[in-house]
C-alpha cells in the first residue's frame, strides 16, 4: 500500500491527550478515509490516506 501522509504528530503528547487521532477523527467527518500509524523510526505518528496512483486516463 502506498500511503500520502496528511500531518505528522509527535508521540510524546501530554498523557491522555491524542492529536493525531483528533486530526485523524476530523478529517474522517469531511469524508477523508484518514488512519493513524506508528512511524517508530522517527517516534511520531502519522495521519495517513491511501495514495492512489494516476493511471493517465482521461
Amino acid at each position: 500500500m502506498s500511503a500520502k501522509v496528511l500531518e505528522r504528530f509527535p508521540a510524546g503528547a501530554p498523557r491522555g491527550s491524542w492529536p493525531a487521532e483528533e486530526y485523524a477523527a476530523a478529517r474522517r467527518a469531511e469524508g477523508e478515509p484518514a488512519t493513524v500509524v506508528m512511524d517508530l523510526k522517527s517516534d511520531a505518528f502519522l495521519v495517513v490516506v491511501e495514495a492512489h496512483e494516476e493511471d493517465g486516463r482521461a
